[in-house]
């Protein structure tokens, strides 16, 4: 399938964490994942969040943890893959999901590595561009250009909440519009 359906969906958020945050120039990042994560609330697309070493670097940032579905798993790792944690494989296959929407911190280290090892698995990724962020533009652009390279389809906040509702005759689909106005 080359567009996204909200039945086969799952929402991976990596690291967006309060120091890492505070790294970058901008926090578009925080923005895009925050609506980005209520409108898979609203649309009963589940959600799980890694932090990388949580002890340095933080929580998730408040405005992202706060449009969380409900129950959303949280995982902790010092891995750079997600995959490599104990137990997040095994959770996203738990779901039964073929696309991972993909979005987070670092674009050319951990979100790339998650990239590599979803794709390898067999899972169909969608990295959300603008949903994801490095400290250097230059290896930001080499993690979106290698994770395209290998596979991942490059995409953004507005295609994915447009996909996922396929019709604005959607019945979520004002709440999900006025996320985006």
């Amino acid at each position: 399938m080359n567009t996204l359906s909200p039945n086969d969906s799952l929402v991976l958020i990596i690291d967006v964490q309060e120091r890492l945050v505070g790294m970058l120039e901008k926090d578009i990042i925080v923005s895009k994942t925050s609506k980005l994560a209520e409108a898979a609330k609203i649309l009963n697309i589940p959600v799980i969040v890694t932090e990388q070493y949580p002890k340095g670097l933080g929580a998730t940032v408040t405005a992202v943890a706060e449009k969380l579905p409900d129950e959303t798993p949280v995982f902790e790792k010092t891995s750079f893959s997600a995959l490599d944690t104990e137990g997040i494989a095994e959770k996203i296959k738990s779901y039964g999901k073929k696309q991972i929407i993909l979005c987070g911190i670092e674009t050319h280290i951990c979100v790339h590595q998650t990239c590599a090892a979803l794709l390898e698995a067999g899972y169909d990724v969608y990295v959300m561009k603008d949903a994801c962020a490095s400290r250097n533009k230059y290896e930001f652009e080499q993690g979106i250009s290698i994770m395209q390279q290998n596979g991942a389809k490059i995409t953004c906040l507005e295609i994915v909440l447009f996909e996922w509702l396929k019709s604005a005759k959607h019945p979520n689909f004002k709440e999900v519009q006025a996320l985006i106005k």
